[in-house]
């Protein structure tokens, strides 16, 4: 899959992770791994670049003694997904346009 294809949708991916209510790391992980299999470094390396991007907020909690980072998405995370909605039809369009053949449907 094409690096960049690949990366935006991983950046949706979290995006929707977090769209209900705010998660830590491990936990972004573990609801997304049914879906995707995703590593630590990856999934930081997502969220710095969501963070930097103004789509996501960081607020930091100590917890059991230890501080977890806990991420809530912004209004423009919310856009972001939704933008990623719309691009998705036509990026199903594509995919039905190459799976039927392309344009050459003539068997003469």
């Amino acid at each position: 899959m094409d690096i960049q294809l690949k990366r935006g949708l991983l950046d949706v991916c979290v995006l929707a992770a977090i769209e209900h209510s705010e998660s830590y790391g491990y936990k972004i992980i573990k609801d997304m791994k049914p879906y995707i299999d995703l590593s630590e470094s990856t999934l930081y390396t997502i969220l710095k670049r969501l963070e930097s991007a103004s789509m996501l907020t960081v607020r930091t909690v100590e917890h059991q003694g230890r501080l977890r980072k806990y991420y809530r998405i912004t209004t423009a995370g919310q856009q972001r997904i939704a933008e990623f909605k719309e691009e998705w039809k036509e990026i199903l369009s594509i995919y039905q346009f190459v799976t039927k053949g392309g344009g050459n449907n003539d068997k003469a």
